[in-house]
């Protein structure tokens, strides 16, 4: 049996109502791959009405709040990311006329011999 599995409030309810009609437990369990135990949960959530429509409206409103929250947490990381950003571009020097490399240094004028 694979563990950890999510299943959608449709199934449940499908699995809970098989049972309630007349389904063995241990049947249900074999035919679906899943623990009798879990299958029992179902069937007294069911029975309590947290199987029902609104029960999954606000599954999924809680599954789509938690993913605007880690967007938004993501948005702020990115703009405090980009003042700083802007910050370091108005501090830093100005640039030079010419091309300068780190190894190297400035490039070199050119001198009058060459010109010529």
């Amino acid at each position: 049996m694979a563990r950890h599995r999510s299943h959608s409030v449709a199934f449940k309810r499908q699995v809970a109502q098989e049972f309630l009609s007349g389904e063995t437990l241990h049947g249900l369990a074999k035919r679906h791959d899943l623990s009798r135990n879990l299958v029992r949960v179902w069937v007294q959530k069911y029975e309590a009405g947290a199987l029902d429509d609104d029960a999954a409206a606000a599954d999924t409103i809680q599954v789509y709040e938690a993913r605007i929250a880690a967007r938004e947490r993501l948005v702020g990381r990115q703009a405090l990311e980009l003042e700083f950003l802007k910050g370091a571009s108005r501090s830093a020097p100005p640039p030079r006329s010419g091309p300068t490399s780190v190894i190297t240094g400035p490039m070199a004028s050119p001198s009058r011999r060459d010109a010529g």
